[in-house]
């Protein structure tokens, strides 16, 4: 997900560092349900909470949730529900039974499994361009609130294009010629905007045939499209400006490593300067293809 920030990147390292540091990531406690903080993009414990190679500016947002399933919570409920029933019998109201229910779900954290998951965070200062590895938009929206917490005056909004990425994947399927310095690759979804709302999936398929072109004909619009630019990087690009799948194809690290000196760099600094570099190529050649981007005013 590709935002553009509109406040100047003037940030002082020590401060983002000491401002991050105040919200550094704690597991749940046993009664806690959510937690989410910064953790070193690193790995490596004590580390710095913000790394900067090649000028890229890189960050980790930890999140842990209690996994607990909200069928044995009700069972467990129903059973108390049921045995209160059959004691007194009275039947709890509604008020008693959601009381119940949160008691229940209370006292069964404790042993609640957690599961974790990460963002990162790429700033490129020099482009003024946030880029957040999030999954969703309510995911991306906890990491930038936790962003500007810790950045006073940092604003930024999603990147814009002059023509949308759904008109643009439909002029490219129909005219079967993808934009220079692209290829269609072998997937893509359709979508119709009438109330029947049909959807068409093609997956490791041709997509330059006639029955593509008459989906789009008919007035399907691509919501997904597989594609890849330079032969460098594939992904998948969504309706609404998203990369999806994004992997780095193996020519890339093949020419980095034909140019390693000693094999000495540490690897995540490799990984950072390959995947920093070729996305910092590839979204500009993407927003040209859109018609340029519409900056902010």
């Amino acid at each position: 997900m590709m935002y553009r920030i509109v406040s100047p990147w003037a940030v002082d390292l020590a401060q983002l560092e000491s401002a991050l540091e105040e919200g550094r990531f704690v597991p749940c406690s046993a009664s806690q349900e959510k937690s989410l903080g910064w953790l070193e993009p690193r790995g490596v414990a004590n580390g710095p909470l913000v790394e900067i190679i090649d000028g890229q500016w890189i960050l980790k947002l930890q999140f842990e949730v209690k996994v607990l399933p909200s069928s044995v919570v009700k069972r467990r409920a129903q059973e108390q529900i049921q045995a209160i029933e059959a004691s007194t019998g009275r039947k709890p109201g509604k008020k008693e039974s959601r009381e119940i229910l949160e008691d229940v779900r209370m006292s069964l954290l404790p042993m609640a499994f957690t599961k974790q998951s990460a963002v990162k965070v790429w700033i490129d200062p020099k482009a003024q361009r946030l880029v957040l590895d999030a999954g969703s938009q309510a995911r991306a929206d906890e990491v930038l609130t936790c962003l500007i917490k810790a950045v006073d005056g940092l604003a930024v909004q999603l990147i814009n294009t002059q023509m949308s990425p759904a008109a643009a994947m439909a002029l490219w399927l129909a005219s079967k010629e993808a934009p220079a310095g692209f290829t269609v690759d072998r997937e893509c979804e359709l979508k119709a905007a009438d109330e029947s709302k049909s959807v068409v999936r093609y997956a490791r398929h041709a997509l330059d045939t006639e029955e593509v072109t008459q989906h789009i004909a008919m007035g399907k619009m691509p919501t997904r499209l597989a594609m890849t630019w330079n032969d460098h990087v594939s992904f998948v690009l969504t309706e609404a400006l998203q990369l999806k799948k994004v992997a780095i194809l193996d020519v890339v690290f093949e020419a980095a490593a034909s140019l390693a000196s000693d094999g000495s760099d540490d690897q995540f600094d490799a990984d950072v300067a390959i995947a920093t570099g070729e996305l910092g190529k590839l979204i500009p050649d993407l927003m040209e293809a859109l018609g340029t981007e519409v900056l902010p005013a």
